[in-house]
């Protein structure tokens, strides 16, 4: 079978915009004055046209890489089940446009839970392998593989990106599904999970359905700030409402909760399954009687070990 065949509508979409884009980034970069309106000369404007159509062959490139590297799975794949079980994809930051409506679990927390948009392909996948909730998704991280998004792109979305730096130091996280209105070979990750694997936008990442992931027992949580058990009443009773919003826990990871319109920051530092408590690098946290456990606030850990290195 030929892979090889037009996609028509993404890549018209996304090379019109291109278009557009560079006529419009021409007529606005310039200041405007009261009594006049910048002209941007012929070559800058075919300087422009270049650069966003180079971008778009790198991005049609990609895409066609890509979607060859799945049909190739697809072909050696023995049933439906395997077949739709994992995909390569192109990662791109989740935004406030895929929050669901008011009444929907999940609204509000796109960034404060580990919901991601995927390709049709995965409820295909659910199905196919008669999966039972909660519904996981394993993200791996492809080594010395990205998309090389256009710099415009990548620096909205670090500019958008709020919270502390991360190392990428994870090679895999694991999510839930928000939705499955992705376009095909795309999938939308929450900022968080994209620091924890050192992604960026256009990089490109393995999912794959897991069902291995064990139900958990007890998670440590270290907090970023010490003001999270001072300015909440019962910090532990909103620990474990916000956790909901959680499908499962990576350690390793840096995940966010909010409250009282103010973000806080934990380290997932320790997990143990259930029933025999034993240390893992994941756990399955919905529908599951799971303890919660804070460990000493980053900032405290900090100035204790300031305050040690005068004393000595």
């Amino acid at each position: 079978m030929n892979s090889r065949h037009p996609k028509g509508h993404l890549k018209a979409y996304l090379f019109g915009w291109s278009l557009l884009l560079a006529i419009g980034s021409c007529l606005a970069s310039s200041s405007t004055s009261s009594t006049a309106f910048y002209r941007p000369s012929s070559n800058e404007l075919q300087a422009a046209l270049e650069e966003r159509f180079e971008q778009a062959q790198k991005l049609a490139a990609l895409e066609q890489e890509i979607e060859d590297h799945n049909a190739a799975w697809v072909a050696s794949s023995s049933d439906m089940a395997e077949s739709t079980s994992k995909r390569r994809l192109i990662c791109l930051p989740l935004d406030d446009r895929f929050d669901p409506p008011m009444g929907v679990f999940s609204h509000g927390h796109v960034q404060t839970g580990d919901k991601m948009s995927l390709p049709r392909v995965f409820f295909q996948a659910i199905q196919a392998n008669k999966a039972e909730v909660p519904w996981l998704f394993t993200v791996r991280r492809v080594e010395k593989s990205t998309g090389e998004g256009d710099e415009e792109v990548v620096s909205s979305y670090n500019e958008r990106v709020v919270g502390p730096e991360q190392a990428g130091s994870l090679s895999q996280v694991i999510g839930g599904p928000l939705d499955f209105r992705a376009p095909p070979n795309y999938v939308f990750l929450p900022h968080w999970m994209m620091r924890a694997l050192g992604l960026q936008p256009r990089d490109v990442v393995d999912v794959e359905i897991t069902f291995s992931v064990p139900a958990g027992s007890l998670a440590r949580l270290r907090p970023h700030s010490s003001s999270w058990s001072k300015e909440i009443s019962n910090p532990q009773a909103v620990l474990e409402t916000e956790l909901r919003h959680y499908s499962s826990l990576t350690k390793g990871s840096t995940i966010a909760f909010d409250y009282n319109s103010k973000r806080y920051w934990f380290d997932v530092e320790d997990l143990r399954s259930a029933p025999r408590g034993e240390r893992c690098s994941a756990i399955r946290v919905q529908d599951c009687d799971i303890a919660t456990d804070f460990l000493p606030a980053k900032d405290t850990k900090r100035a204790k070990a300031r305050k040690t290195k005068e004393d000595e």
